[in-house]
């Protein structure tokens, strides 16, 4: 846990120092919800949302939903075929 502030705290000073750091520390922790959910380790909760959706499944409709507000076609546009379960 002390690990993931730290490197949360240095994303943060990293994109306020205007470097990408900060965003590869968002995909990391992206990916780690994702495996705390069952997923696959190497795949974003949006790639696999996105897989669900796809797939008319509701928890996958209703993330996708919600994250459309701040990015339109977000899951559509993160899913990563080669990683995860296949959903197709």
């Amino acid at each position: 846990m002390l690990m993931t502030l730290t490197g949360n705290l240095l994303a943060l000073l990293s994109a306020i120092a205007g470097s990408d750091r900060a965003f590869r520390v968002a995909v990391s922790n992206d990916q780690t919800l994702n495996a705390a959910l069952d997923g696959s380790e190497d795949e974003t909760i949006s790639s696999r949302a996105g897989k669900a959706a796809r797939e008319g499944k509701r928890w996958g409709c209703v993330l996708c939903r919600l994250l459309n507000v701040f990015d339109n076609d977000h899951c559509q546009k993160t899913i990563e075929e080669d990683e995860g379960e296949r959903l197709v």
